[in-house]
């Protein structure tokens, strides 16, 4: 029978403080700070260990490193006292939600007394060995196929400015060009406005201690933030960001739950198209502490000052109320094949 015991975490790993160093900085070792990697360095002062986040938004994020690296000062280092248990204590301490445990009024800190205190019921070295392997294992298999899906993305995109941009689509010898605002577009195709072809609702609230697990993926600005047993927007879906990282836009194949910080997209048109097309849109941002984009006032085309005829629409972005803070959505015209009559 597998014996399992108590133990803090101050006997299954040796604890040292990270040291200042420069972000965005170059060299043959990687360099973490609270959130991962920051840049590089020259030189390494931990051969392998666990980089847990000190201090700051990201308190209590942990990363693994099997290979030498410098930690900087926002950071505590764990190395295992046992040399395999390193990839089962990665996932201990990821599982443990260590942010929890941070103190401090500015700002969250978390510091190694506490995280020396800690308590875990954990299994002998040798099994603990061999769960590492297979969660490692798991997350190897996981990063493939996200590199898989980047490759296909680029794909898309790439067939998407072939047919959509320079109008190269399968049988476009045979269809001539005509004239419209945007210039020369292929017959039996319209230019119209964004506005005109797609609607931007608004996501709804759904705070963390309300999901309750399960299949269905909460969409903040941000991207996917957790997860839930309930949908209310079907698949796929189309979610663009509101508030914070404004103008972001995320693929969900399927149904979803989009939060307050995000609109979800209402269509007629194809969804792979009109995301494609939401991606090339620019959002540039005049004046704004908080980023966000509003639909009051209402979404409503104009010329543009250039006179070219490219649609424009403005979304008001403010902090408080303050109307000072503004971000501008530009686009041209959405361009779309006619529906066939």
């Amino acid at each position: 029978m597998m014996a399992w015991h108590e133990m803090v975490l101050a006997d299954l790993g040796r604890f040292s403080s990270g040291k200042p160093i420069v972000p965005g900085e170059q060299g043959a070792f990687k360099a973490y700070g609270s959130n991962g990697v920051i840049g590089g360095s020259d030189t390494a002062r931990h051969m392998r260990g666990i980089i847990v986040g000190r201090v700051g938004a990201y308190c209590g994020s942990v990363a693994v490193s099997h290979d030498p690296f410098w930690a900087s000062d926002n950071t505590i280092v764990i190395e295992p006292v046992v040399y395999d248990d390193l990839d089962y204590l990665g996932y201990l301490l990821r599982s443990a939600n260590l942010n929890r445990y941070a103190g401090g009024a500015a700002q969250p800190l978390v510091t190694q007394g506490t995280l020396k205190a800690l308590q875990f019921r954990v299994p002998e070295a040798s099994v603990r060995f061999r769960i590492g392997q297979v969660l490692a294992h798991f997350d190897g298999l996981i990063e493939n196929n996200r590199r898989r899906a980047a490759v296909l993305e680029e794909m898309t995109r790439a067939i998407y400015h072939e047919w959509f941009v320079k109008f190269r689509y399968p049988g476009h010898s045979d269809v001539p060009l005509v004239d419209s605002a945007l210039g020369p577009i292929p017959e039996g195709w319209r230019a119209a406005t964004i506005g005109q072809v797609l609607h931007l609702k608004y996501g709804k609230a759904l705070k963390a201690d309300a999901r309750r697990g399960g299949d269905v993926a909460v969409v903040s600005s941000a991207g996917v933030v957790g997860w839930h047993d309930e949908s209310f927007v079907d698949a796929p879906a189309i979610v663009v960001g509101r508030k914070g990282n404004v103008g972001s836009v995320h693929w969900v194949d399927g149904p979803c739950w989009p939060i307050d910080t995000a609109y979800f997209v209402q269509t007629d048109l194809p969804m792979r198209f009109v995301a494609e097309q939401l991606r090339k849109t620019e959002f540039t941002n005049s004046h704004a502490a908080v980023p966000g984009l509003s639909l009051d006032p209402p979404i409503r085309p104009r010329s543009s000052s250039a006179g070219d005829g490219r649609g424009r629409f403005r979304f008001w972005a403010r902090e408080g109320c303050r109307p000072r803070c503004r971000r501008v959505f530009h686009d041209g015209f959405l361009v779309a094949p006619q529906r066939a009559r």
